[in-house]
């Protein structure tokens, strides 16, 4: 029943905003006969493929239902953009005819209102059209040194590659993990830190699509944590199947690595929200370090950025965290630093190093502006 009454809420709220879009631009782009049927047609259709998208693949078949949850995920990021730009349009228009003079502006109010209709649509569709480019492109190596206080000489220039929040599911497949593992190998890091958001979608659909992490190699290992979305697509398959290809899943639990004769301690803890879903999976990072050699330089995954407080009270020298994507595109990226201390880089929480990654792959809409893609190359550093 929760998730019905979300969903219903979703639907009207989505609703009311094509409402108000197409009440907006659709008599000011002065479009005659079937032409104004046709757009309203495409914002009926934008208004019930946009939460089609988000519910369609469980109940159907694939392909078809990943690419009718495909559509509709790009007409998401479409009417995001048409719906800002008409929401600053509204605000410059009141600006110009409530402190303007009506009789000296050069063009008529209906040129004005025709033009501004004209250019939402084109900045929309540009910013579409960009963002798309950005989201698809492979993601980019991001080097980052972490100076650590007190780092054994050993230590110095270890080197771990971080990926993030790839969310496999309904545009995101096999080929694209493929090429992130191969740019991830090519790096030859000493470690490889997965810090969660892996899937979007359960282990009989996905599985297929998320085999080359399996292929993932480093010195010591590759190393994962859940994030809220493995919880919401069955975490005990995919941990499961994680382990099935090879990769270490720490849950609120740490492993001990000797590198050059000298330890480093590496934890991981269940996702922020985990004890949500099962309390006994709560995050913990005490827990997850509890019995560590006290000497050694600890290093947490954590998925959510928020872990960071109580993180930095048992003791890590740098925490690696992903979930808010950099805010992905405007104006999300605004509203991200209500929820997380951190939106993305290099921050500090006491003693301890926060490493916010903008993710690897994108969520919902394939659409990046303001927030490209990331591969993280951190190298340890004397402080």
């Amino acid at each position: 029943m929760p998730r019905v009454l979300f969903l219903l809420r979703l639907v009207g709220i989505v609703a009311v905003a094509h409402v108000y879009v197409g009440l907006r631009l659709i008599p000011d782009l002065h479009l005659t006969g079937g032409w104004q049927w046709v757009g309203v047609g495409m914002l009926v259709a934008s208004c019930v493929m946009m939460p089609l998208s988000l519910v369609i693949r469980p109940f159907a078949a694939r392909p078809w239902a990943d690419w009718v949850a495909g559509v509709g995920l790009v007409l998401m990021g479409l009417f995001s953009s048409t719906f800002v730009c008409t929401l600053l349009r509204d605000v410059a228009l009141a600006i110009v005819f409530v402190g303007g003079d009506l009789a000296t502006m050069t063009l008529p109010v209906t040129q004005i209102k025709f033009d501004s209709a004209v250019t939402v649509l084109m900045v929309a569709l540009a910013a579409t059209l960009v963002g798309a480019i950005n989201a698809r492109r492979l993601a980019r190596v991001r080097p980052v040194d972490v100076p650590i206080a007190n780092l054994p000489p050993a230590l110095q220039g270890f080197t771990i590659a971080q990926i993030s929040d790839i969310h496999v599911g309904p545009t995101i497949k096999h080929g694209y993990v493929e090429h992130i593992v191969q740019a991830v190998n090519a790096l030859e890091p000493d470690l490889i830190a997965v810090t969660g958001d892996v899937v979007d979608g359960p282990v009989a659909q996905l599985s297929a699509h998320t085999r080359p992490l399996g292929r993932l190699a480093a010195r010591h290992g590759t190393f994962l944590v859940t994030g809220n979305h493995e919880y919401y697509s069955g975490v005990g398959p995919w941990v499961a199947e994680f382990r099935r290809l090879g990769l270490q899943v720490l849950m609120n639990e740490h492993v001990v690595i000797w590198h050059r004769e000298t330890p480093l301690v590496v934890a991981g803890v269940t996702d922020y929200s985990a004890g949500a879903f099962d309390p006994e999976q709560a995050s913990n990072p005490a827990k997850a370090v509890a019995g560590s050699p006290s000497e050694a330089i600890r290093v947490l995954l954590a998925h959510q950025p928020r872990s960071a407080t109580a993180a930095a009270q048992a003791g890590y020298a740098l925490q690696l965290s992903g979930h808010t994507h950099g805010g992905q595109f405007f104006p999300w990226n605004l509203f991200v630093r209500f929820q997380q201390p951190f939106v993305a880089g290099l921050h500090r929480v006491r003693d301890m190093w926060v490493y916010t990654s903008r993710g690897t792959g994108y969520w919902g809409p394939p659409k990046r502006l303001g927030a490209p893609s990331e591969i993280t190359l951190l190298r340890l550093v004397s402080g």
